[in-house]
């Protein structure tokens, strides 16, 4: 220290000039320090969001996907006595101020499934009255009731076509037409079709695992015939999607979501590239209409292609391929709450152990808008339109107030200032949801929707060909509007595969609408091969 006081120079010039050198030093190691200290906190931010994922998403000890091995251990500790009914088969009730509230047990088995009664009676010896003697005479019964599976039972349905002739002149031979089949010549029956299509779409069974099944009967379906059943039938029901897609077009709301999907055998991309499922989600005044499309790439002209004509709202999350979408005549572009909310919810996570006030006040005020949405949930569009209008301005109000005072001072890079970043851009977009009652304050709809398919995807990982995707693209989008329609699927998708190849005008496809139909095709209706 001492020899570099006595090597400082004396002229006072020079002394500015090694102080500036120094100063200037000091900037860049303060900049680098504080970039850094950034890239810290990222990193420890992302720590914390791993954290949470995998230790703080329920206060249970057990994760929310438990294996194979132990689902239903995790699952009894979770309920221990649910299946055990009390000795007269009520459930009790305990009295709360202003009503009564069950106590729980498990629920009455559904009306609708068939009953087998079984009469446990006394021997003879015991129908006498240890007292007096007396015969003892019936005064009441005690029911109890179990569920009992039937394995699904496969049946070879014979088509004996009778033929005719004339004994005397011979002129020829007539014979009995075949009713017309989902697939001509196929091995398959409508209700065979539509088990391999639900238990693959619906219940993210793949095909091999669906051969192997079968073959525990007996019955040796290669995997290839099981899968070009279903592009044949992907292709027969094209007619439908196209009256859908026109039904849904015409309602004035619809949602959209994409994801992934990897397709092997694709020309000009190569088999580890990505491709994507567009989903929509619309439809008239009391039906719903849900459709998958397939398209190489996720590019904005997607929605373009999809919703030429479309004239209405379009509900979305915030990538950006969606944001032309908003500058098209006719139609009025919605943002998504429920994205928002879910990145103050990182944000507060990646806090850690320190505070989050900041993130927990947006959440809190974005829960507000949501309380508004569960207590009109049900209630006519007119009714959440008048309800949005008086109670969601001032919450928007406040919000905004508070994005303006924080967003200055947010770091872009970390999880609040990225939760924050979307809440502006995305601002114009959000608010517009109080505009009209038919609205959603999210897209989760339409999420809810590609859950299936997600789910479809962890098992069957991959597409082999376009031709097949686009196939299965269509079995998804009948099998989710079955269901958003309170339908069964396998019972709608047997009734299509019996009813399509007859079908011949407008009027025919009309009546194969879910709307359309009549009651037995709810959930009710028993699902049978």
């Amino acid at each position: 220290m001492d020899k570099l006081l006595n090597d400082l120079p004396e002229s006072p010039e020079e002394l500015r000039e090694m102080l500036a050198v120094l100063l200037k030093e000091r900037d860049s190691l303060q900049q680098q320090v504080g970039s850094l200290q950034q890239r810290a906190d990222s990193l420890q931010e992302q720590v914390n969001l791993l954290k949470a994922w995998r230790f703080g998403r329920r206060s249970e000890k057990f994760s929310d996907h438990p294996s194979l091995f132990d689902e239903a251990e995790i699952e009894a500790q979770a309920a221990p006595d649910a299946d055990i009914a009390d000795e007269d088969g009520a459930d009790e009730t305990v009295a709360v101020a202003g009503h009564e509230r069950s106590k729980g047990g498990r629920k009455p088995l559904p009306a609708h499934l068939p009953r087998r009664e079984i009469i446990h009676d006394l021997p003879a010896e015991q129908k006498t009255c240890g007292v007096d003697g007396h015969a003892l005479v019936e005064i009441g019964r005690d029911v109890s009731e179990q569920l009992e599976i039937i394995p699904a039972q496969v049946t070879v349905i014979r088509h004996v076509r009778l033929k005719y002739g004339c004994p005397h002149c011979h002129s020829g031979v007539v014979r009995a037409n075949m009713p017309p089949q989902p697939i001509p010549k196929a091995l398959a029956t409508a209700s065979m079709l539509a088990f391999v299509a639900v238990s693959k779409y619906a219940d993210a069974l793949p095909l091999y695992r669906q051969h192997t099944i079968l073959a525990r009967s007996g019955i040796d379906l290669p995997r290839s015939t099981l899968a070009n059943w279903m592009i044949r039938c992907g292709q027969l029901v094209q007619p439908l999607i196209n009256l859908l897609r026109d039904r849904m077009l015409e309602g004035g709301v619809i949602q959209m979501d994409e994801t992934p999907v990897q397709v092997l055998r694709e020309d000009g991309k190569p088999a580890s590239s990505k491709s994507y499922m567009w989903v929509q989600r619309g439809g008239p005044p009391g039906g719903a209409v849900i459709l998958f499309d397939y398209d190489a790439t996720r590019q904005g002209r997607v929605p373009k292609e999809l919703l030429a004509d479309y004239k209405g709202w379009l509900q979305t999350d915030g990538y950006s391929g969606y944001l032309a979408m908003g500058k098209v005549a006719g139609i009025e572009h919605v943002g998504c709450w429920a994205h928002a909310r879910r990145l103050f919810s990182d944000a507060a996570k990646a806090a850690g152990g320190k505070k989050s006030a900041k993130a927990d006040y947006a959440i809190k005020l974005i829960g507000k808008l949501y309380a508004i949405e569960k207590r009109v949930r049900d209630k006519p569009p007119e009714e959440r339109y008048a309800a949005r209008q008086s109670e969601a301005p001032p919450i928007l109000a406040k919000l905004r107030e508070w994005l303006d005072k924080w967003l200055p001072e947010a770091v872009p890079s970390m999880a609040l200032g990225k939760a924050l970043g979307y809440l502006s851009e995305q601002w114009p977009r959000l608010i517009r949801y109080i505009e009209d009652g038919r609205l959603e304050i999210d897209n989760n709809l339409c999420e809810n929707a590609i859950r299936p398919f997600t789910l479809g995807r962890k098992n069957w990982l991959f597409s082999n060909t376009v031709r097949g995707v686009k196939a299965s693209a269509n079995l998804y989008g009948l099998i989710e509007t079955a269901k958003a329609n309170g339908l069964e699927p396998f019972t709608y998708l047997r009734h299509l595969f019996e009813k399509i190849p007859a079908a011949q005008t407008v009027a025919d496809f009309e009546a194969l609408l879910p709307w359309s139909l009549n009651p037995d095709m709810t959930p009710k209706a028993k699902p049978t091969l």
